[in-house]
């Protein structure tokens, strides 16, 4: 409940006045000061005088009667509500997490992420299972097991801790269907937006890097060097590599960089140097140092279309249609004929 208090003033006439003191105020609607005053005053008893502000008001339509209203309000709150409005990029969460929770999270998810892997890699002799011995679909279908199993493990360990510690609002990890074209917040209209933007940042962050550097920027290919038996082989492979790439592991990145890691910042840094610094934090986590500088811009495009929608399915999306667009143009050209580890090789 707000306290509202009504002083009686002088009908003649009213004179501002400075105060020294900071009483806690806050605005509510327009109440009158004395019963036949021309003037009203509104305040509450929460928030500390900032300036003042008068506005007229008319009684009623039968009144014959016109006044003044002098409502007291915080202008520099309201400029920063205001700024938030117009800038939704640039607001932070509300985090309920504190500095142990976020330390503790962020170490469970490493150490589950590798001793998922290492369970996993022990346990395949004992299932009486040869990889050597294996065709290439039944490797891409425990490739995709693997990554369900490790991706199920990591996002309970998170969502475990960081609730069991302390319960998150609705605006943390977010996945919302609803509103997908909507101006402001819809995901998949700036999905788009921030895949194309991606794009670009990322062809002029190479031409750069060969301009400065005088070569081609050196790119990292062990990882597609070691899908490349799979890709293009047959109908079973393509789907379970688009299944990993193209939604388990945009599921797992963007609720761990984004959702957890990038939100987490925002209690402390302002939003756009969490985004910069989950970015690195991303792009290190892959271990290839020669797509540093891509993986950076293609992490702050995802984190920079996260703080705009506050909705997780606008960097999956951006994440889903960036990786499996790779699949499917190695698909095509090695249906077509076209040596891809050349390519690939070509392009270093």
């Amino acid at each position: 409940m707000v306290s509202t208090i009504a002083l009686p003033l002088a009908q003649s006439s009213f004179s501002p006045i400075l105060f020294s003191s900071k009483p806690l105020i806050r605005p509510t609607q327009a109440v009158p000061l004395s019963r036949h005053s021309k003037f009203s005053l509104c305040y509450s008893l929460s928030r500390p005088i900032r300036s003042l502000s008068f506005h007229r008001t008319n009684r009623s339509p039968a009144s014959t009667t016109r006044g003044r209203a002098i409502c007291f309000y915080n202008a520099d709150e309201d400029k920063q509500k205001g700024s938030e409005s117009d800038w939704p990029i640039l607001k932070r969460w509300d985090v309920p997490w504190k500095w142990q929770t976020v330390s503790l999270t962020s170490l469970a998810c490493g150490l589950s992420f590798v001793l998922t892997g290492l369970i996993e890699t022990a346990a395949i002799p004992y299932l009486g299972l040869q990889i050597g011995e294996l065709n290439l679909d039944e490797k891409a279908e425990i490739l995709f097991l693997d990554q369900a199993i490790t991706t199920a493990v990591v996002l309970v360990v998170l969502y475990s801790l960081t609730n069991t510690l302390e319960p998150h609002t609705e605006d943390l990890y977010r996945y919302d269907l609803r509103e997908p074209f909507d101006l402001q917040k819809g995901w998949l209209l700036w999905a788009g937006i921030g895949l194309i933007a991606a794009l670009a940042a990322i062809a002029l962050t190479g031409a750069a890097m060969s301009l400065f550097s005088g070569e081609n920027p050196q790119r990292e290919t062990d990882a597609l060097v070691r899908l490349l038996p799979l890709i293009g082989s047959s109908s079973i492979s393509t789907a379970c590599l688009l299944g990993i790439t193209g939604f388990l592991a945009p599921i797992l990145e963007e609720t761990v960089f984004r959702g957890f890691l990038m939100v987490s910042l925002t209690k402390w840094l302002p939003t756009p140097v969490s985004v910069f610094i989950s970015a690195a934090v991303f792009a290190v986590a892959h271990l290839t140092p020669g797509e540093f500088p891509q993986l950076f811009v293609l992490g702050a495009a995802l984190g920079f279309s996260y703080a705009q929608t506050r909705n997780l399915l606008t960097p999956i999306t951006i994440h889903a249609f960036w990786n499996s667009g790779v699949i499917l143009l190695l698909t095509f050209l090695q249906l077509q004929g076209y040596d891809i580890r050349e390519l690939l090789q070509a392009s270093q």
